[in-house]
């Protein structure tokens, strides 16, 4: 990377990064949790979990559920209500076949 930014711009930058991240999620709610951990081997509780990691190497007190929250912008409870589909045997098939890689 390029030494021309410093490193608060730098934070900045990922901040902003994690934000439209963030909205690009919140607008593809049909975009099941599965299907980005088969694609991409990650999805939004993994964000969640990250998001709480970082907070407690900072030292801020951040629950999980604040963590999830944070990233599903609404509690977890009422986005799993609202948007998870039951996963597919085809879902299912390829995430099985994704972890055993």
């Amino acid at each position: 990377m390029s030494n021309s930014i410093s490193q608060e711009e730098q934070d900045k930058l990922d901040a902003a990064t994690f934000r439209k991240l963030l909205k690009h999620l919140d607008n593809n709610k049909d975009v099941q949790n599965i299907d980005l951990m088969i694609l991409a081997d990650f999805c939004r509780n993994c964000l969640g979990k990250w998001y709480k990691s970082a907070a407690d190497e900072i030292g801020a007190e951040v629950s999980d559920e604040a963590a999830r929250e944070r990233i599903y912008g609404m509690p977890y409870s009422e986005w799993k209500e609202k948007y998870q589909q039951p996963a597919s045997p085809e879902q299912l098939y390829a995430y099985e076949a994704r972890k055993n890689k």
